[in-house]
Parts: structure tokens; C-alpha cells; sequence
């Protein structure tokens, strides 16, 4: 059982990193035409979802938004559980053309980023894939890096990150364990 060692993002630096992120976003893609926001089952999907308002009150125009479930799509499918959950992929878009913003809490070995994009290829060809982050921590066992990253924070192997937010918790903070 690992124990708590530091908060290290609150729910204002949160908010502060997504808004970033959102104007990053725009800006690299000279606004929001034919972008589509997906978020990675769990914690990616209310990330994606408050990108997507924050990129609707810079440009007015709020950017699709879906949710994918890679459980199937894992390398590691056994490591994960005996008898893994599928929530389903949600999508309900044509992705092809568009600009898949893929969005996750944490960005750690690479392997649930890889998954993604693989289902998001087999649900048709989009023009691009980008990938948000808010937590990069490293350690990664694939050439996979975020194109937008709310924060980098180097962590030991063994130490743990979990991103708090709701629905799924009761805050919003990113805590480190070790």
C-alpha cells in the first residue's frame, strides 16, 4: 500500500492547466474547425469535456466531444483484470478528416495512448491525432509524447500519480504516492 506524499496540483492549478491547454489547442490549430475532443475512459472524459467549454469561451464555438474505452486495445489486456469491463466507445461523429484531440489524465509508459489511437483508427482515418495530457510523469516504453501537457513531473518507478475529479471523486487535485 503506497502512502500519500504531496498534493501536487490543485483544483485552481487544474482549472489554470486546462484553460492553457485549451488556448494551446486554438492556437495550434489555428482554432477549432473540424476538431473533435476525445476523451480516454475514465479520468479523460471530464478533462476533454472542460477543454471543450474552455475552447467554446475563446472561440464560441464548443468542439465535439466522445469518450473511448481501450480495454480491448491493451497489450497488457491480461495484466488489467481476468474479466476486464468494457464501457464502450462513445462517439457519435464521423472522425474521418477531423482532428482527434485525445485527452488522458496521465501520460506514464505510453501503452493506454498507443490503445487510443488504435481504436480511433479503426473507427475511420482522421487528418491528425494530438495528444493531452495533464500529467506527463515519464517512464515511457513507447516513442509517445503529448503535443499539450498540463505539467511534467518526474516520478520514480514505484511512486504513483492518481488525478481526482469528479464524477469519480469528490475533488479536484492531482496527489503523488509512494
Amino acid at each position: 500500500m503506497s502512502t500519500y506524499k504531496a498534493t501536487l496540483m490543485n483544483e485552481t492549478a487544474v482549472g489554470m492547466a486546462l484553460v492553457r491547454i485549451a488556448h494551446e489547442i486554438v492556437e495550434k490549430n489555428r482554432g477549432c474547425e473540424n476538431l473533435c475532443l476525445v476523451g480516454i475512459k475514465r479520468r479523460g472524459i471530464p478533462l476533454a469535456e472542460t477543454i471543450a467549454k474552455n475552447i467554446e469561451t475563446i472561440t464560441g464555438t464548443e468542439p465535439l466531444t466522445g469518450a473511448v474505452d481501450v480495454t480491448f486495445y491493451r497489450d497488457d489486456l491480461t495484466k488489467v483484470s481476468e474479466n476486464p469491463c468494457v464501457e464502450g466507445t462513445a462517439i457519435d461523429f464521423d472522425i474521418n478528416g477531423k482532428i482527434v484531440v485525445l485527452v488522458d489524465d496521465v501520460l506514464f509508459t505510453g501503452r493506454t495512448a498507443r490503445a487510443a489511437m488504435e481504436a480511433i483508427m479503426q473507427r475511420g482515418r482522421p487528418s491528425r491525432i494530438q495528444l493531452v495530457v495533464l500529467i506527463d510523469r515519464g517512464h515511457r516504453e513507447l516513442p509517445i509524447r503529448g503535443d499539450f501537457v498540463g505539467k511534467n513531473v518526474p516520478t520514480a518507478r514505484a511512486e504513483r500519480i492518481e488525478v481526482k475529479i469528479p464524477p469519480y471523486d469528490d475533488r479536484v487535485a492531482v496527489e503523488l504516492y509512494g
